[in-house]
């Protein structure tokens, strides 16, 4: 496939938002909220501000140029960009079309439980106030494996459909559509949750920061956390990078896409922390927080039933943008490096997704006892990926930028060949992709691996 007949996006919109859509996703809404209330509330928050603006921002901008200037999929942006002695570099695409497939493999099933959770919730099913209750009635969903199999599969059958219609038409025109109605749902929500009695405890808990609880550890998983929620060291950015159009501004897109999504992650706290402290409930539930404690959260709420469906509507909405990401990075792979075309690749990524997720999806039922290391298939899987291919592949875009291809050829790319006067930036940008990210980044991998 040629440069010129690679499908793009059409607008600088479209770009905006189909590139937030990739940052958006559970992260934001299951992740994110967890995390915070696990480590401390605003200490936390502070702190992953801090790391985004510092690391995840600057190799989001680096892998999005690197992209861009290739007009390829994440293998082949680096046979077109790196010197031709050193087409070794192609192996930071590998391991992000590898990393993309763990990703999927176990993100379709939270996914497909976001979607089970919506009916639900219609039916009245997950209406208790007691969290017991509620873990039960999660522990069933995920222990069923038919269950289990048809909501992961629902979830690749929806997403692979808009994949087949191309980039423009498909990921670029839900998008379009999903994130406005995303943030309108979650303004509908942080309003209800404010409205309670006693809601100010939880603003504080998200917003007054308690500087004895920031500790190492949550340094460190701070830091994981805002490299993980911008779709970087995964291939994503890489991909929808060689859509961008010619002229778009990378460093503000990139900005601009950092903001909306720290947005989205607040506002998914102000919807979940006050109604929590409201009713109180533990903010420190960790990643039950979602399907355990939410629904007893909004049952005892008046309108819960409605609020309740509102809230897995929107995380099913958030799941969306961030799965149409992850798919076309092998998508895009598979069609241009082997000729598929766009049709027959989706639906052999979706074919692929589907037999490596059924071990993660059986994970609390018929392969609970397969374990290596002593994870389970969906631990394996999201231990593989978080903590070992995207960091590796996030330092290995560093390395690639800060000392291969160097500051001219960064300061061209970003300038957009001089039409852009930003040159303080850039260089502000490559310092930090060349000094400050690699070794922060370094500091998580080796965390990640119980190594420090």
């Amino acid at each position: 496939m040629t440069t010129s007949s690679r499908d793009g996006f059409s607008t600088a919109f479209g770009v905006l938002v189909a590139t937030l859509g990739s940052a958006v996703g559970l992260g934001n809404i299951w992740k994110f909220p967890s995390l915070t209330g696990a480590n401390g509330g605003a200490g936390f928050l502070l702190v992953y501000l801090i790391a985004t603006l510092l690391v995840g921002l600057p190799v989001m901008i680096a892998e999005t140029m690197l992209g861009r200037a290739a007009r390829a999929n994440a293998v082949s942006t680096f046979e077109r960009v790196a010197p031709a002695a050193q087409h070794g570099w192609k192996i930071i695409g590998w391991m992000g079309f590898l990393a993309a497939l763990l990703i999927l493999a176990f993100y379709s099933e939270v996914a497909g439980w976001v979607y089970a959770y919506i009916f639900k919730a219609i039916a009245g099913d997950i209406a208790t106030t007691d969290p017991q209750v509620a873990g039960a009635i999660f522990a069933g969903l995920v222990a069923d494996p038919l269950a289990s199999l048809f909501w992961q599969w629902l979830v690749l059958g929806i997403t692979g459909s808009i994949i087949m219609l191309g980039v423009a038409k498909g990921i670029e025109a839900v998008a379009r559509r999903l994130m406005p109605l995303l943030f309108i749902l979650l303004l509908i929500l942080c309003a209800r949750s404010l409205s309670l009695p006693g809601a100010a405890a939880g603003l504080a808990f998200l917003f007054s920061p308690d500087l004895a609880k920031i500790t190492p550890a949550v340094l460190l998983t701070a830091l994981g956390l805002a490299f993980f929620k911008l779709s970087i060291g995964m291939g994503c950015m890489l991909t929808y990078g060689s859509y961008f159009r010619a002229d778009q501004n990378i460093p503000l897109t990139a900005t601009r896409v950092m903001l909306a999504d720290l947005s989205v992650s607040l506002l998914a706290g102000i919807a979940i922390f006050p109604a929590v402290f409201a009713f109180g409930f533990e903010p420190a539930a960790g990643p039950s927080l979602v399907f355990m404690t939410i629904p007893a959260v909004f049952t005892a709420m008046p309108g819960g039933t409605l609020f309740m469906t509102i809230f897995f509507l929107l995380t099913a909405i958030a799941s969306v943008g961030a799965m149409l990401s992850l798919l076309e990075v092998p998508v895009a792979i598979l069609s241009e490096r082997y000729r598929l075309g766009r049709r027959r690749a989706s639906l052999y990524t979706i074919v692929l997704v589907a037999v490596l997720g059924m071990p993660a999806a059986l994970s609390s039922s018929l392969t609970a006892d397969l374990r290596l290391f002593g994870l389970n298939p969906f631990e394996l899987f999201d231990f593989l990926s978080s903590n070992l291919l995207l960091p590796l592949g996030g330092i290995l875009i560093c390395l690639f930028v800060g000392w291969v291809y160097g500051l001219p050829e960064t300061a061209r790319q970003l300038g957009n060949h001089g039409a852009l006067r930003n040159s303080w930036l850039v260089r502000a940008v490559f310092f930090l992709v060349r000094f400050v990210a690699p070794l922060s980044i370094a500091a998580v991998l080796l965390h990640g691996l119980k190594l420090f």
